[in-house]
């Protein structure tokens, strides 16, 4: 049992080797844990409001992690500190997704809208518009070429990571 937070832990997250996890609180802070103590290496202090996602880079050296504030930032899984806060989205943001290359991260929000960032330059490299309501969640296909969302209006849509084009919407029908 893992405590720590003052508020609500809404997201928790491995490390790729599994000997730390990452949660995310409505304390407005990030812990890091290691999975074999029990113990807590760090809190990572920066987002303004709740934090609603987080999730490592593949190779486990930073951490992303999405917020009520907007915002998204990544953080050196090591040292906690804070390398890059990426803004564009209008409303919180609901899920975070590293690419399996660890090149770009994807972002979810209640604005609607997926972001693809670079997730070294934090430069915001396409803005993904289809869905009706807030976005929650957002994932990368095993190769990279794909992204999938999940939305409050119940679908799934399938898009092109590189394009942005949505190739397919999951509810039964061709995307419009």
């Amino acid at each position: 049992e893992l405590r720590g937070h003052t508020r609500q832990v809404d997201s928790v997250g491995f490390s790729p080797d599994g000997s730390r996890l990452a949660s995310g609180s409505g304390d407005k802070t990030i812990r890091i844990w290691d999975t074999r103590t029990g113990q807590n290496s760090l809190e990572l202090k920066g987002h303004t409001a709740g934090v609603t996602s987080v999730g490592f880079s593949p190779d486990g050296s930073r951490l992303a992690s999405g917020s009520w504030d907007k915002t998204i930032r990544i953080w050196d899984a090591r040292t906690g500190q804070n390398s890059l806060e990426l803004n564009g989205h209008t409303q919180p943001v609901r899920s975070v997704s590293f690419s399996p290359d660890g090149s770009r991260l994807a972002s979810g929000s209640l604005d609607n809208t997926i972001r693809i960032w670079d997730a070294k330059t934090g430069q915001s490299s396409l803005e993904l518009k289809g869905h009706t309501a807030g976005v929650t969640c957002v994932g990368f296909s095993p190769d990279g070429s794909r992204l999938a969302s999940g939305a409050w209006e119940k679908t799934i849509r399938i898009w092109d990571a590189r394009t942005g084009q949505n190739s397919l919407q999951l509810n039964g029908q061709p995307p419009p």
